[in-house]
């Protein structure tokens, strides 16, 4: 069969690798054309874009860069259409996915949607679109289940978070041998996910560095992005004491006392790592206004909405800020809140429905091609 994917970022390229490799388990004759970054070119197939291309966050940036998005566009919908795939996979990345599920229903190209828009958020009107262009959707959180099929009758399969394979699946580290590799001391780990996208890093990333000289017992780590190169942190990068390793999120997390997060994927990650954690976000002035006008959500982070409580500390915007993110971490190096986050963390890891998202998704779409 031929998979046309769709992955517009980071963990786009994650999730969408490790479906590669369930499809190819499952489909011996599987060829891939697609959208998406290193992950899934080490696979196997052919690399149209990489998402370093695509990655465009909040309002103003948009439509800054609106030429550049309407490009990509058309020049996918020729790409589909010049390559004609059996199934049509789209991750996440709603903006752009929306438009090409309308473009492969017109086609009568089968879409199989991975990893749903969070509509439940904000732009709930989209269930409208869905239901028209969707033939398929696989959903990785358990409440997306009811808010679909309750609230808006529409079929869904809930797989699982592909996260908990991830991480399942990773070989672990040496942690004495992982420190010499790459110039760590002996002292706790802190750290820092500042984002992926350049927009991201610019607003988080220095106040997340201000805490180094008030935490001396501790090593600060910034987890770089496999979307970034480390020249661009390095004009952040201040003091000494501070390390940069790329591409080693996991690992990083998997012998981290505690981290400094940017709302999005990672707050995820770093709960399933068991790391305790501070969530922070801070977009451009207009963007969050009107975003928050837009978002009807109680909680940034998926661990708290996942949860329904909240779990870990949110600091948004011009909460965000120096003498708040110090008060925040001092609270999560103490025992007592390290002792009832982890608690919090167990009961996540069970709602998530256990191991398998890219086993099950690959297994119902190849169904799904077999009886189309």
């Amino acid at each position: 069969m031929k998979y046309y994917i769709i992955a517009g970022e980071a963990s786009g390229d994650l999730h969408a690798s490790n479906l590669m490799k369930a499809l190819q388990r499952k489909d011996a004759g599987a060829e891939f054309r697609y959208w998406g970054g290193d992950l899934m070119q080490a696979v196997g197939g052919t690399l149209v874009k990489h998402y370093r291309e695509l990655a465009f966050m909040g309002f103003i940036e948009v439509i800054a860069n609106l030429r550049t998005i309407l490009n990509n566009i058309k020049f996918c919908k020729k790409d589909i259409l010049a390559y004609r795939p059996d199934a049509l996979i789209l991750v996440d990345y709603p903006g752009f996915n929306m438009r090409i599920a309308t473009f492969a229903r017109q086609h009568n190209i089968k879409v199989h949607y991975y990893i749903s828009p969070q509509i439940w958020a904000w732009k709930e009107n989209r269930i409208k679109k869905i239901k028209r262009d969707v033939d398929e959707m696989y959903v990785i959180l358990p409440f997306e289940k009811d808010f679909y099929e309750k609230k808006h009758g529409f079929p869904v399969h809930f797989v699982g978070h592909p996260l908990l394979d991830a991480i399942a699946d990773r070989k672990p580290i040496h942690e004495k041998e992982f420190r010499a590799t790459h110039g760590l001391s002996n002292k706790p780990i802190i750290a820092l996910l500042p984002g992926s996208r350049k927009q991201e890093i610019k607003k988080m990333l220095s106040v997340m560095l201000t805490m180094i000289d008030k935490f001396v017992n501790y090593q600060f780590v910034i987890a770089g992005a496999p979307s970034q190169e480390f020249e661009f942190y390095q004009q952040f990068i201040k003091n000494t004491s501070v390390k940069f390793i790329a591409n080693k999120t996991h690992d990083l997390l998997s012998i981290s006392y505690a981290a400094l997060v940017t709302s999005g994927t990672a707050t995820l990650e770093t709960a399933l790592f068991k790391v305790p954690e501070v969530v922070c976000y801070k977009g451009s002035f207009v963007s969050y206004q009107i975003g928050k006008r837009l978002v009807d959500l109680k909680y940034i982070s998926l661990v708290n909405l996942i949860l329904d409580k909240e779990a870990v500390t949110e600091l948004i915007q011009h909460e965000f800020n120096e003498l708040s993110l110090e008060k925040e971490l001092r609270k999560i190096l103490e025992e007592t809140n390290r002792n009832k986050l982890f608690i919090d963390y167990y009961e996540l890891e069970q709602k998530l429905g256990g191991k398998g998202a890219s086993e099950k998704t690959a297994t119902l779409i190849i169904n799904s091609l077999s009886n189309s």
